[in-house]
């Protein structure tokens, strides 16, 4: 029984039209009474004449206008025009042209160059690794407080006052 009506997708396959999922470009010309838009609409002006014709006889406000891109326009000319003066203010920004304040990009700062790194890795080689404290000159005297400036707990120190165990 299936087989007896043809199929949404078979016959848009067949004739070749592509489908989008995105909403189509809304343009067309539109008739307003004061500032409200009727319901009266055509991608063709001439289609729209005769009920304006109709409708200015009681309604001496009612008006013709294009609509595109989300706005009223006079006609599709000046709808053109506003969108062509658009692009090219558009173009105006350099290339270095950023969002906020700076106009510049934020990591340029931290983009080094190859003699700036190659200086920092000589000297991180020439100091050491960074986790074992630098040598201490015999009979310097104790050892000093940790670099965060607390000193050892108590427990700690009683723990060190403590004979070592014998072994079993």
């Amino acid at each position: 029984m299936s087989s007896a009506r043809p199929s949404s997708r078979s016959s848009s396959a067949s004739s070749g039209r592509k489908t989008s999922p995105m909403a189509r470009h809304q343009a067309f010309w539109v008739i307003l009474a004061g500032a409200v838009p009727t319901a009266f609409r055509s991608p063709r002006r001439e289609d729209l004449l005769p009920t304006l014709h109709q409708l200015q006889r009681t309604q001496p406000d009612v008006q013709l206008r294009w609509f595109d891109r989300g706005r009223v326009w006079e006609s599709p000319t000046h709808a053109a025009a506003a969108l062509a003066q658009r692009r090219t203010r558009q173009r105006d920004r350099g290339p270095g042209w950023r969002p906020g304040g700076k106009h510049e990009d934020p990591r340029a700062k931290y983009q080094l160059s190859r003699d700036e790194k190659r200086a920092r890795f000589k000297k991180r080689l020439r100091r050491g690794p960074p986790d074992r404290p630098p040598e201490r000159a015999s009979g310097a005297g104790p050892a000093p407080f940790p670099r965060h400036g607390r000193r050892p707990s108590r427990y700690s120190r009683a723990r060190d006052r403590r004979p070592p165990k014998a072994p079993k």
